[in-house]
């Protein structure tokens, strides 16, 4: 991928695109449930529902079930708590935010002429945080046979020892740029001095027992705009159209530390070191919706809707740094501090995240309530970074189709009212998004709430908690050991309602 101008600006400097990841992928192409509280509550079973103002974001027909105008605004209270486990040491850590959740509005256009089976427009327009990234996770144990040296090694070999040594750190491709963080930095050794030499050591002491510490802290958010059309058929058929606006902004900041207490050697090994990594990616992105609702009977009802791939326009920039610290038997420590202190602009690039496919049915009983069933599919290893022809991309794009997988997603929610107040429960089931089904879990998440209706004003409120497992590598190259980790989520979200 060709690298592009360099940026006037102190620090900052711009080359080739950096190394993407299956996993950063996957964090644009994963749903994660959010709306309204009665949409949170009922673990967002409304594909055959509708008449929620987080309805379209599953079936964008859904709005043509208002009966009246209406707008709401919905804030949520995040805890996440992350237990680490790294060959068998146990630590925690969590997070906790509070965040504008969801906003919107349906305008009800009513058609009362009889003789016009079209009895009703709506038009509506919605905010959503998709996706809250404020998060930690923080490891430590020891390793017993694997140091970070791999990640370097698998890196430099292969770049001739003139480029590290010769070119600018500023005017380095990304995979130039970590093994010359390897070889500043001292933990890895140029098989022979010669200016051709493609070939590294490692310079960490061998006989394992490698103790790690791996910190990550994230941040930022995923929202999206829709903008809603809809409308019905002698009140039997609703056909509905979403368009999306998506907007994104993550922050990752990871710092990684080993050491090892092996015997000296002769000649100076590393003793310790902490390698530093900061990325800040932001882009948006465009997306449509299809879907319809039937009437089958007064009471039972079919829902379909189609979500089409996402268009992300992205942009990443990256800053790392090392510190280590080598020793020689009977010597002194010395100090490396490999801090560039640039900032890598890289250039923008698209990332498509998979389409969506959703079925629902859904039984109303009357004005006593409802019982909801969606089943939604999707293919993620239709992800692609593009262009897909670009030498850059077709590694981790191959890597995707290889580790990616379809999988399903259940939803169910239910409903019973007693005059104003309504009581509501859901369950939501997804499957891992990996062949291995271990890198990312299953999901498994239970929900619950209530709402008062006070006449042209409604308050709800919904409580929802969520478990995933998780095992990612620290690293994508060379060292890929990581822990296993358990995400347990709580979430409880308020809403306000005006019927208008």
């Amino acid at each position: 991928m060709k690298k592009i101008l360099f940026l006037l600006i102190t620090g900052l400097t711009a080359s080739v695109s950096h190394s993407q990841e299956v996993s950063n992928a996957v964090r644009y192409a994963q749903d994660n449930l959010t709306g309204t509280a009665r949409f949170r509550a009922m673990s967002g079973a409304f594909g055959a529902v509708g008449g929620d103002l987080s309805s379209m974001s599953v079936n964008p027909a859904g709005s043509a079930i208002f009966s009246n105008n209406q707008t709401g605004i919905s804030f949520s209270n995040q805890n996440i708590k992350n237990n680490s486990n790294y060959f068998g040491t146990q630590t925690s850590d969590k997070e906790n935010s509070f965040i504008l959740n969801q906003a919107g509005a349906i305008f009800v256009f009513h058609d009362h002429n009889p003789s016009n089976n079209w009895k009703k427009i709506a038009i509506g327009a919605t905010y959503e945080n998709t996706n809250n990234f404020d998060n930690s996770i923080v490891s430590v144990g020891t390793n017993p046979t694997n140091s970070i040296d791999k990640y370097f090694l698998a890196y430099a070999n292969g770049i001739p020892l003139s480029t590290i040594t010769g070119i600018p750190y500023k005017n380095l491709f990304y995979d130039e740029q970590q093994a010359y963080f390897g070889y500043k930095g001292f933990v890895i050794n140029p098989v022979t001095d010669t200016d051709n030499n493609t070939q590294y050591t490692s310079n960490v002491p061998a006989g394992g027992n490698y103790y790690h510490e791996n910190e990550v802290y994230t941040s930022g958010y995923n929202s999206k705009l829709s903008f809603n059309i809809a409308t019905s058929y002698k009140d039997r058929i609703y056909l509905g159209a979403n368009l999306n606006v998506h907007i994104t902004d993550y922050r990752r900041s990871s710092t990684f530390y080993e050491d090892n207490s092996n015997p000296l050697e002769p000649t100076p090994t590393i003793s310790n070191l902490r390698f530093n990594n900061d990325l800040y990616t932001y882009g948006n992105g465009f997306s449509f919706q299809l879907g319809a609702i039937a009437k089958v009977t007064e009471s039972f009802r079919l829902g379909l809707a189609y979500e089409s791939n996402t268009w992300y326009e992205m942009y990443d920039e990256v800053s790392q740094s090392l510190h280590t610290t080598t020793q020689a038997a009977n010597g002194p420590e010395n100090y490396a501090d490999v801090s560039p202190n640039i900032v890598n602009v890289y250039d923008s690039y698209t990332l498509q995240t998979p389409g969506k496919t959703t079925f629902s049915a859904a039984y109303v009983f009357g004005k006593s309530g409802l019982i909801s069933v969606d089943y939604a599919i999707k293919d993620y290893a239709n992800t692609k970074y593009k262009p897909t022809d670009d030498t850059g991309f077709r590694g981790v794009n191959n890597d995707i189709s290889n580790q990616l997988t379809t999988n399903g997603e259940l939803r169910v929610g239910a409903e019973y009212k007693i005059k104003q107040l309504s009581l509501r429960g859901g369950y939501r089931f997804e499957g891992s998004p990996y062949k291995n089904g271990t890198t990312i879990g299953d999901t498994n998440s239970y929900s619950g709430g209530l709402g008062y209706n006070f006449g042209g004003t409604k308050l709800d409120l919904a409580y929802s908690y969520l478990e995933r497992k998780s095992n990612q590598g620290f690293f994508a190259t060379g060292f890929t050991d990581g822990a296993n980790i358990t995400s347990k989520l709580n979430n409880v979200t308020l809403t306000l309602l005006f019927e208008l």
